[in-house]
């Protein structure tokens, strides 16, 4: 959990600092939050070639490299000169996440046992809300205080503390498979892969379209200094925590339901942020809301692609990594392109929009799904 908390708040770290870095080196917001875009294109990309690239290397190993290359890049940023030295070290990190969160993301079966494993991997996906919940405000914080590079510093010393317990504390993973491509492309052929898929790319899409640049909304709209910024932050991230353990606890059960009504609150709550979030109890509620939805995104999600593929549950996991890393990019680089092109209000309706289609293709997959079972039950 430990080492997820690092790689999640190395990767979403600059959201909080985007103002900074921008101001540092003379670029815009849009420009800045490249930062968000290339460590998930990278990552979906790095999660087949590594599975694949692995073959029967124990999973044990694995992990230790991909958390060096994360001290690795953020040892870099901190002491970048020039931006395109931080979007480079961006790289190292979107090559740890890919590779890390492909082969962590279904281990939970290894580690606990069978009745566990929903319970387990809750804590695991515990791990991306806490990120945001200390993760981004203390980084914020931090750099507030001590200036953005110095955050970067304190996140590679811990990265560095979560390799060394890694070495010490892992016991030997070997491979249970080796992951080919065909594994991979045969599954993509399943009906249920492919709506998790879809789902997976919508929402994400909704969520860092908007999320990516909730720190200019609420300078510039909600119209609050960096303390206050930094506090709603927090209280998101808490809420976020706790939809992760609802999720976590209803997707095996009600999984359409679950994964529909985290996209009701995420689609709810950055649609009316433009109306109500020009005040700060307003903005407050709403990001209460826009957490407990999203943070049960994740859990939900890799319980879908798990569902999928259950025989193959290590290529299930990069096929989530892989769909869930582009799509953070691709959410930041359009709501880059909105907030360039419009402002931090444009970018929430661009958000609150996409989130809706989510509930659309939900609801349509559920529908057919008890229409399939009606349909399967024997006549009499």
């Amino acid at each position: 959990m430990l080492a997820i908390f690092s790689i999640v708040t190395a990767e979403i770290l600059p959201i909080g600092l985007l103002t900074s870095i921008g101001a540092d080196f003379t670029i815009s917001d849009g420009m800045a939050g490249l930062m968000m875009t290339t460590p998930g294109l990278v990552a979906a990309v790095a999660a087949p070639v590594a599975i694949v690239a692995a073959g029967r290397i124990d999973r044990r190993i694995m992990l230790c490299l991909f958390m060096f290359l994360l001290v690795l890049s953020n040892v870099l940023v901190a002491f970048a000169p020039v931006y395109l030295v931080v979007l480079a070290s961006r790289v190292l990190v979107g090559i740890s996440i890919g590779g890390f969160w492909a082969i962590a993301a279904g281990l939970a079966h290894r580690l606990v046992p069978e009745a566990a494993v929903s319970r387990a991997n809750a804590v695991i996906f515990a791990a991306v809300p806490l990120g945001s919940v200390l993760g981004v405000p203390a980084g914020t914080l931090l750099g507030e205080i001590a200036g953005w590079r110095t955050t970067f510093v304190v996140v590679g010393m811990l990265a560095t503390g979560v390799l060394g317990m890694l070495v010490m504390s892992l016991p030997p993973l070997p491979a249970q498979q080796t992951i080919r491509v065909a594994v991979l492309r045969g599954l993509l052929r399943g009906i249920d892969v492919r709506f998790a898929l879809l789902t997976t790319f919508l929402v994400v899409l909704a969520h860092f379209g908007a999320y990516t640049y909730v720190t200019p909304f609420l300078e510039q709209v909600t119209r609050l200094g960096p303390g206050m910024v930094t506090l709603l932050l927090l209280i998101y991230g808490a809420a976020g925590i706790l939809g992760n353990f609802l999720g976590g606890a209803a997707v095996e059960r009600h999984p359409h339901a679950t994964f529909g009504c985290a996209a009701a609150l995420l689609a709810g709550a950055t649609l009316l942020l433009p109306l109500l979030g020009q005040w700060q109890a307003g903005a407050l509620v709403l990001l209460i809301v826009w957490g407990i939805g999203y943070g049960a995104v994740p859990v939900s999600s890799q319980a879908w692609f798990t569902k999928a593929a259950p025989d193959t549950p290590e290529a299930a996991s990069v096929l989530f990594t892989a769909s869930f890393q582009a799509t953070i990019s691709l959410g930041a680089l359009a709501g880059g392109f909105v907030v360039d092109r419009g402002s931090p209000t444009s970018v929430m309706l661009y958000g609150g929009l996409t989130a809706i289609l989510v509930i659309v293709v939900v609801s349509t997959h559920a529908m057919r799904r008890s229409r399939s079972d009606r349909e399967a039950l024997p006549r009499g």
